[in-house]
Order: structure tokens, then sequence, then C-alpha cells
């Protein structure tokens, strides 16, 4: 069952032949995890969400508060009559309207899908996660970079070149041949008591993962933090790497070449964000 402009269908029945989102990408979306009818870290995902929408000039709804919002999550998940406590869920928000590049109108659809997920707490993951540089295409540094909207071709073509090499993941450059951030999520680098994940003026998105282990880590006395440009030879210097996304955590790298890691620190944060996740 998914979840159409507020009605729970099993089908959308949106026409793709029209819609900006299929046509354009004129579409963005959030990845929002849901435990124990909880939607983790609602604030952030409802004003970034608030925040991309405006960017992209739609037309936001009056109802469309974050109680609504979060409403609307909730809504699809209790259609799935799951025991499972823990889902993934999308949801779009495109501009529904005619047009070709130019719309007709800045009114906006959206549509809320969710899946079950096995885990309910985040948990670190041990297994063998090996990386490298995806250099066929570059990450343009500008403020739509940071958005998570329906263009994501550089994270399709980069997943496959991972999966054709034996990668479990990529890590994508800019325009100045510096770090941005991971295929699916942001990227943290450590060296000695340092921890430095790229600045969002390189065109990382802004993950809401990100912002909350960068609110860990400035409460760490033994680790400093900072945001700053990465070079990939740094990559070979460092103690340690993870990336961070709202489904998965904190996912500590093994391997980049030739240079192994630590999952000392990704270990620690996961602790500490799912101590702060049951005090929600």
């Amino acid at each position: 069952m998914i979840n159409v402009n507020g009605k729970i269908v099993s089908n959308s029945n949106v026409s793709v032949e029209h819609n900006r989102g299929f046509l354009y990408g004129d579409a963005v979306f959030e990845t929002v995890r849901v435990l124990d009818g909880k939607v983790l870290f609602l604030e952030d995902h409802y004003f970034r969400l608030m925040s991309s929408m405006r960017i992209l000039r739609m037309e936001i709804p009056m109802e469309f508060t974050m109680e609504y919002f979060q409403e609307e999550i909730l809504k699809t998940i209790n259609s799935l009559e799951s025991v499972i406590n823990a889902f993934r869920v999308r949801f779009t928000a495109y501009r529904d309207a005619e047009g070709k590049y130019l719309p007709t109108t800045r009114k906006i659809g959206y549509i809320v899908s969710a899946e079950l997920l096995n885990n309910g707490v985040y948990s670190l993951n041990t297994k063998d996660y090996e990386i490298e540089l995806y250099k066929d295409f570059y990450v343009t540094s500008h403020l739509l970079s940071t958005l998570k909207t329906n263009n994501r071709l550089i994270n399709v073509t980069g997943s496959i070149f991972a999966e054709e090499n034996g990668y479990q993941n990529c890590l994508l450059l800019n325009d100045a041949k510096n770090i941005v951030e991971a295929l699916n999520g942001n990227i943290f680098i450590v060296k000695d008591n340092v921890v430095k994940t790229p600045p969002l003026s390189d065109g990382c998105v802004k993950g809401v993962m990100r912002k909350q282990v960068i609110e860990l880590l400035q409460k760490q006395t033994e680790y400093t933090f900072e945001e700053g440009i990465i070079s990939p030879f740094e990559l070979q210097k460092a103690d340690e790497l993870f990336v961070t996304n709202v489904i998965m955590g904190i996912q500590p790298v093994t391997k980049y070449r030739k240079k192994e890691y630590t999952n000392t620190l990704a270990a620690d944060l996961i602790n500490r964000l799912n101590a702060k996740i049951r005090l929600m």
C-alpha cells in the first residue's frame, strides 16, 4: 500500500508520461526511518524537505505542517499492518503540473511508500566494506547538489560501477577533484584525534544523519571536529573512515586500495546514537 496525496491505495495510478518528477526530475524526496511508531529526526527531515521545496520554487500547501508530514508517514506504515516495528519510508514531493521545462503551475503532489527493515536500532556492521573513487563524472559544487532530488544519475552510474568492480561503495569527487560524499551518504575521515567531513559548499548532500553525527562529535572531548576540504590523498593517511545515512546509521569503511581501517569511533558513535534515539 502507498499514500498518494493523503489517500492509501494499492496503486498510485500516476501517469508517468505526464509526471514532472519522471519527465524532468522535478521532485525532491526524504528517506525516513520509523521505529516503534516514531519518525526519527522528524524535525530535521521536515525542515530539509521544506527548504528543498522552497529552493525549487514549489508551492507548499498551508496544511503542510510538521504534524501533517508525520501523520502522512505514520498513516502509510499503519496501512501495512505489519508486526515489524522498523520501516524505511520515502516521501516524494513532485510538482503536479503540466508544461515543458516551464511548469504551468507551482502546486505539488506527493507519494509516500514504505518497506520493512530487519533491524530496529542501529548496529555496527563489521563485514568487509571496500570503497574506491568514482571518477567517470563529478559533482558540481552548488546549492542544488546539496538537495535530495530525483536527479541522481551520478549515484546510479556510480553504484553500477561499484557493483561491476566488487566494491561496496564509492566516493564522489567535485569539479575541484576533492572528496564530496559516498554514493549513499556523507563521509567522515578520522586522523589521530581529528574528525573531518566535507562542507556543504563542496556539494555534498545536507544529510540528516550527518547533522546527528556532527552534534555527537561536538560533545566529544577526546576528538576535534572540523568541516574542511578532503583531498583523495588524505584517505591513505586516515585511521578510520565511515559513511552515514539515516537508514544504515554509521557504516565503517574497512578498505581503500591497500589501506585498511579501524572502526573504533564508528562503534562508539553508534552506541551514542542509539542512546539518543531511546530518549526521543
